[in-house]
């Protein structure tokens, strides 16, 4: 079988060790299991399967246990179940990047995460296993219903917290393995074939509605990727959190935004992670609406935390150039979606309807 690295060795050069067989899926994920890669002493362990068909490159549980020291739930993250968004993920690297953000970067994030239990992966990348808190208890956001403006504006602060943390302190985290810059030559390579799969997947179902503005800018689209992706990697860099939209952040009592999925950790421009936030987690009116303040309240947000001024010359910049870049996420992730499913088409026609609200207010067509 396959072993779990350790990603908690004290020195890059130290040899890692196997330290428990990884399971082949939520069979093998036993009380015995359990209790062996956490320390609990756990008696009885049941799971069930949550976020279901919508296109999610891990498979992700929620495992109810008993027995002493543990928690009575957790959730488990694994090797994603359909073939294409396993193959995804491994390429990219998603399941090394998630498992390193949480041995080695998640106690400097300025905003709450859940506390991770396990992380490691095979040493191909291909299979993952990370036990996590569950912060289920935390009030969620509908991304296809839209994050209030309230919920928004906290959710940007944080957001200008995290780049503000790490702005310009980005060296070794390619090399670690922590992050994928996004000039990096893989994005290219597969980014744009991937994406033609999608756009092909999706023209030819039935239950899908390509908005008209779309139909000129998916077919140039792969073109234009090489292009996007440069400008968006041109220092002053951060850290990115590469997914960040309203199905991946929860809220806690108080208002402050608790983060989740780290499989995208990358370095590059910030406006990247902004840009991917406001045209896919706002409703088309919110972002018309909101679009420029929220911007400007990032930025803020960035100066109050350190950052010079003079790095945000260009960021509006950065900003339509990655809006325009992030087409590939609705595109990419219907290859794995089962276009029959209720939820994942609603999702699916939100995120191109959202997309035609920015390539038409942003005029994000003379960017190809």
């Amino acid at each position: 079988g396959k072993f779990a690295i350790d990603t908690t060795c004290p020195k890059p050069d130290q040899e890692c060790v196997a330290v428990s067989t990884m399971p082949n899926g939520i069979a093998e994920v036993t009380a015995a299991w359990m209790s062996d890669v956490t320390g609990w002493s756990v008696d009885e362990l049941t799971a069930t399967e949550i976020g279901e068909g919508i296109g999610m490159m891990s498979a992700v549980y929620r495992a109810t246990l008993t027995g002493s020291n543990c928690p009575p739930t957790a959730i488990v993250k694994l090797t994603a179940l359909d073939p294409a968004n396993g193959f995804t993920a491994q390429i990219l690297s998603m399941y090394k990047r998630e498992a390193i953000f949480f041995n080695d970067l998640a106690s400097q994030s300025p905003i709450r995460v859940p506390q991770s239990y396990y992380a490691a992966v095979s040493d191909d990348g291909a299979q993952v296993a990370i036990v996590m808190e569950d912060i289920g208890a935390n009030r969620p956001c509908d991304q296809v219903a839209g994050m209030s403006i309230a919920d928004a504006e906290q959710t940007v602060d944080a957001l200008a917290r995290w780049h503000a943390q790490w702005w310009g302190k980005v060296s070794g985290l390619a090399d670690s393995g922590a992050a994928v810059p996004l000039g990096s030559p893989i994005y290219p390579a597969v980014v744009p074939g991937l994406s033609a799969e999608g756009w092909d997947k999706i023209a030819a179902s039935p239950s899908c509605h390509i908005p008209e503005v779309l139909l000129a800018i998916g077919p140039k689209y792969g073109d234009a990727v090489p292009r996007l992706l440069t400008q968006l990697d041109t220092a002053p860099n951060t850290l990115l959190h590469g997914d960040y939209r309203g199905d991946n952040i929860f809220f806690a009592d108080n208002g402050s935004p608790v983060l989740l999925d780290f499989q995208i950790i990358g370095t590059g421009s910030g406006a990247y992670d902004l840009a991917y936030f406001i045209t896919q987690s706002l409703t088309e009116s919110d972002a018309s609406a909101h679009e420029g303040r929220l911007f400007d309240r990032w930025k803020d947000g960035l100066i109050a935390g350190g950052v010079n001024a003079a790095d945000l010359a260009g960021m509006w910049e950065d900003y339509r150039s990655a809006a325009l870049f992030c087409l590939c996420y609705p595109l990419i992730a219907s290859r794995g979606m089962d276009l029959d499913n209720p939820r994942s088409i609603q999702l699916l026609d939100t995120m191109l309807s959202r997309m035609a609200r920015a390539v038409d207010e942003l005029n994000l067509a003379e960017l190809l």
